[in-house]
């Protein structure tokens, strides 16, 4: 029955459609990012760690995930200039080894300001892989088939997240160093991959009349005066302050409620197996709708699919139903999110314009666990759970008042439209939530 299922035209078609076409280099990397998400146990099960395994208030937890998101935020810049100037192969191999060391060393580290200090390096090191990853995808793929790329390569991540955050719970109940050594192993196999098989993919500037560049140098600074994007890197740092509450304060408020550490690496783990079982279909299902109405829907169901959490209590079904209600809002936004930051950049500032956009999730890490972790020690889960369903409308609304503006404004394309949204018939693309870091990518 499933050969028959294959050897179907429609479903040839759509496989097809879904993964052919795209480079060799790609899949390789591909490949490197699904093997180094495999192991990604650190991220998620880093404020269950502190918390139920060492014995830190909710709030120490927070504050380290911070310094993580702190690292991420200066890793966003650095790298994301770094893969522009010296090259995306250079940059992205030196941030894997860097990850797997300090991720080993933080496995061993003893006392709050070591812990936090370990932290905030792997933050660095860590982040510091979006960039040119995003760069190098990008480069190898044409633009036609670059929204489809990058879905690939975050169904790859999300297959890894889902695996990794299930095992890890079951890996943690005898031991919770073996989690940082797997770790920081399977991301040195990634970067193996990359030395022996991706080469580097900078593009070379084309000459001018003059013999200069074609194209106009692409600065930092003209970055952040791109004021159509960086009103969408606010609405996404935004959005990305309750994402993060997936990773930092969800684990806290699910062991205060005396849940396992291992239901809930299963239920942290329904996020990423949900997005790997409905991304294909429900990007089909957005293909002619337009930008705005996916992103209100998008905010709305992550705000309050996180509220939801506030009935939870000590049950993790309703638990469960609250991460499945914000994993639909999370598929419906970043391919959005995604095609608008790729027509935004520029060929030769491909670096600054990821990092700049990474550097929303970086630090909404740093800021997000704080935030977060103070609401929940002082104001309790109640209050925490319903600030998100407001940010989640807040962000919603903005999205509506920036394509009205940006629609008037007549002198570029509109950041958001009303028209229909681009119809790749692949999953989501993004660059990961730093709870799955690419938790970025």
């Amino acid at each position: 029955m499933p050969l028959a299922l294959v050897a179907h035209p429609r479903i040839r078609r759509v496989v097809q459609e879904t993964v052919g076409g795209l480079p060799r280099q790609f899949w390789w990397l591909w490949v490197s990012t699904l093997v180094n998400k495999l192991g990604a146990f650190v991220v998620t099960f880093l404020a269950f760690y502190l918390t139920a395994e060492r014995g830190y208030p909710p709030f120490y937890a927070g504050l380290v995930a911070s310094l993580f998101g702190l690292g991420s935020a200066v890793a966003a810049i650095l790298a994301g200039v770094l893969a522009d100037r010296i090259g995306r192969r250079p940059t992205l191999l030196g941030a894997q080894l860097g990850t797997a060391l300090f991720t080993s060393v933080l496995g061993f580290a003893d006392g709050q300001v070591a812990i936090a200090a370990v932290a905030f390096m792997v933050g660095l090191c860590n982040n510091a892989t979006r960039p040119p990853t995003s760069a190098i995808i990008a480069d190898l793929v044409p633009p036609e088939d670059r929204v489809r790329a990058y879905s690939l390569n975050y169904w790859a991540i999300n297959i890894g997240f889902g695996l990794s955050a299930a095992v890890a719970g079951l890996i943690a109940s005898h031991g919770y160093l073996t989690l940082f050594l797997l770790d920081a192993l399977t991301t040195v196999v990634c970067a193996v991959v990359i030395f022996l098989r991706i080469p580097e993919t900078k593009p070379q500037a084309a000459p001018g009349p003059a013999g200069g560049s074609a194209e106009p140098p692409v600065s930092l600074l003209s970055v952040f005066r791109d004021a159509p994007f960086m009103a969408l890197v606010g609405l996404t740092l935004m959005l990305a302050l309750v994402f993060q509450q997936g990773s930092t304060t969800l684990a806290v408020d699910m062991g205060a409620a005396g849940i396992a550490p291992s239901e809930y690496g299963l239920v942290i783990g329904l996020n990423g197996l949900l997005i790997v079982v409905l991304q294909i279909p429900l990007t089909r299902w957005m293909e002619g709708r337009s930008r705005t109405g996916l992103l209100i829907a998008s905010c709305l169901l992550t705000g309050w699919g996180f509220g939801l959490a506030a009935l939870a209590g000590s049950s993790a079904w309703l638990f469960a139903l609250s991460v499945a209600v914000w994993t639909v809002g999370e598929i419906l936004h970043t391919p959005v999110m995604m095609g608008m930051v790729a027509e935004l950049a520029p060929t030769h500032g491909r670096g600054r314009y990821q990092g700049v956009h990474s550097l929303s999730w970086s630090l909404a890490s740093f800021l997000g666990p704080a935030g977060g972790g103070l609401l929940l020690q002082y104001a309790g889960p109640a209050a925490l759970w319903t600030a998100c369903g407001v940010v989640g409308t807040v962000t919603a609304l903005g999205y509506v008042v920036l394509a009205r503006r940006t629609g008037a404004a007549g002198r570029r394309p509109p950041v958001i439209t009303e028209v229909p949204a681009p119809a790749p018939a692949a999953p989501a693309a993004v660059v990961e939530p730093a709870g799955k870091a690419p938790t970025g990518a």
